[in-house]
């Protein structure tokens, strides 16, 4: 039973993404009740009837996850509809391509303002919303798991991907600080951890993986051969590791990081 979230009210960021989707139905079918927050309303809505047809329950919040206003009326939202807050994953991220750099471009004029971007989304796109939903948990449920997305590129220099990789590495050292000063004012009841998921195609980063025709570019033939598993990963492979820390079954794990990469970071490449 430990393994179940069942009448947990949990709050997934960046739920209207692909990997998001994958959270939200996951965390639906272990039991909870899914806030799906993003940007993309019309998505949202969509996710929230499927879930809700399917016997489960869901609520739509649009919000901007780098703007406080929109995340505190989200927070109000959930709150009026259930009650409490017992979760947060924070799944809001991404790249952008001005903050890619390629091999052909002068690594002393980098696209500051770009880079800042991406820094600001992932970076602070995560700390903002624990501020405003992990204080919920701690005045509603008293105790909660928030969760956070790492990145495989935080273990090694990935060429291209700078600012993504600085915003994923910063994630890293954020959660086990913060994971730390939960446990030293609150004990085992209020938990952070992580998931580093490896290579799955979204939005994102479809462009430096995979050609128009869909057959891999020389990065994604790259991916594949050091990806021990020989393939992409499938975002419902993120469920388990999800829902694990996120249920009472990882209580005595904080600080952690869950990598589910296929073998990727652990390959030496021979």
């Amino acid at each position: 039973m430990d393994f179940l979230l069942n009448d947990k009210v949990i709050v997934v960021t960046g739920a209207t993404g692909i990997l998001g989707g994958a959270f939200v139905d996951g965390i639906a079918e272990a039991g909870a009740a899914v806030g799906i927050l993003g940007r993309n309303e019309k998505i949202a809505n969509e996710r929230v009837k499927a879930i809700n047809d399917k016997g489960g329950k869901a609520i739509a919040l649009i919000a901007d996850v780098t703007k406080e206003s929109d995340l505190i009326a989200a927070r109000d939202l959930v709150l009026s509809k259930y009650g409490k807050i017992d979760g947060l994953v924070n799944a809001a991220g991404g790249n952008m391509p001005d903050a890619v750099v390629q091999p052909n471009e002068d690594i002393f004029k980098l696209n500051m303002d770009a880079l800042q971007q991406v820094m600001n989304l992932n970076l602070f796109g995560t700390l903002l919303p624990t501020q405003i939903f992990g204080e919920a948990i701690k005045d509603t449920a008293g105790r909660g798991s928030i969760v956070n997305i790492s990145s495989v590129s935080t273990t090694a220099a990935m060429t291209k991907v700078l600012g993504y990789s600085l915003a994923k590495s910063a994630i890293d050292s954020y959660t086990k600080w913060f994971a730390v000063e939960l446990a030293k004012r609150y004990g085992d009841r209020i938990r952070m951890n992580s998931i580093a998921p490896g290579f799955f195609l979204t939005e994102q980063n479809r462009t430096l993986l995979t050609n128009e025709d869909g057959s891999l570019t020389e990065r994604g033939n790259l991916v594949i051969q050091n990806t021990p598993y020989g393939r992409f990963g499938n975002p419902d492979e993120l469920i388990g590791g999800l829902v694990w820390l996120l249920s009472d079954a990882s209580k005595f794990a904080t600080g952690s990081k869950v990598t589910l990469d296929g073998g990727f970071t652990i390959f030496s490449g021979v």
